[in-house]
């Protein structure tokens, strides 16, 4: 295709190279040879008057005007390809199909239980396989590297143009105590906070968090006794010990329940904290994955 001078097929190949961010790998997705697509990126690099893509240690990284120009072609391919074929529908009772998530620790206990019930009716013949990933930005090289179908997890830390999302969840924070606790019948006043033996939970293994990072903008610091790599063993720990710990409020009621755990307000303002659904833009217009991807939103709105 041809349009003023320019090959219009050069735009397959730029969303090719912008969602591989490999010339051998975005050949073998455009169905080109790899000379052809290092050809066709020299030929883009001279219509924008721009590198578009540099090499890096981690892959071609996109220039600025890359990312300016790679949302609206993406969405111009995809008109095109709606005209030029029929929606595809997925049956989920068709035949086997096998799906990889990327979960977090949260969504691993909070969402999964329930997905799995609903896809036990919905899509009996259909298997899921669950990797676990701790580092929020780790999603992007598990979506990149095609290791996974779809993630739910904390958003990256730097948004991507090839790494689509949808909000799924979100959690406030509560603080929990053991039912022995010497506060257990008192208030949780800022004092009292500071004054006790805090458990810190930092998948990264850090040993600052967001509840520090809040005092310390008012001149205020904590005493850190345990760091955790998970947060739905805290419970479990401040059973008959003097710990305190300040968790996701899904993580605290389960547990409350049992008459175990005292939960208190925080004494301190903390924001929401995010889960998204995340997929990569390769997959956007697959019926299975469309489908998945409603099912998890359903299930993600009733937990």
């Amino acid at each position: 295709m041809n349009f003023d001078g320019f090959d219009l097929n050069l735009l397959a190949a730029f969303n090719a190279l912008m969602l591989e961010r490999n010339v051998t790998k975005a050949a073998a997705l455009a169905g080109v040879s790899q000379p052809a697509m290092s050809a066709a990126l020299g030929r883009l690099r001279r219509a924008f008057d721009d590198p578009l893509f540099i090499r890096s240690a981690e892959g071609l990284r996109p220039t600025a005007k890359a990312q300016e120009i790679a949302i609206p072609i993406a969405e111009a391919l995809g008109q095109v390809r709606q005209l030029m074929k029929p929606a595809e529908v997925f049956d989920p009772n068709a035949k086997p199909r096998t799906f990889t998530l990327g979960l977090t620790e949260y969504p691993l206990h909070v969402l999964l239980p329930a997905l799995t019930q609903k896809l036990a009716v919905l899509a009996p013949n259909c298997t899921i396989h669950v990797r676990y990933f701790i580092d929020r930005d780790e999603v992007v090289a598990l979506l990149d590297a095609g290791k996974i179908d779809m993630a739910v997890g904390v958003p990256p830390t730097k948004a991507e143009n090839r790494i689509l999302s949808q909000p799924l969840l979100r959690d406030d924070f509560v603080t929990m105590v053991g039912r022995d606790h010497a506060i257990a019948g008192e208030k949780m006043s800022l004092q009292a906070f500071l004054s006790m033996r805090h458990i810190l939970v930092s998948p990264e293994g850090q040993h600052y968090g967001l509840v520090d990072q809040k005092l310390r903008e008012h001149g205020l610091a904590r005493t850190i006794s345990l760091t955790l790599p998970t947060m739905f063993t805290v419970p479990d720990l401040l059973r008959g010990t003097d710990y305190v710990a300040t968790v996701l409020r899904r993580v605290g009621t389960t547990y409350a329940r049992q008459q175990d755990i005292i939960m208190f307000e925080p004494p301190l303002t903390l924001p929401y904290v995010p889960f998204d659904l995340l997929w990569h833009r390769r997959t956007q217009d697959s019926a299975a994955h469309r489908w998945l991807r409603q099912v998890i939103e359903e299930v993600g709105s009733g937990v």
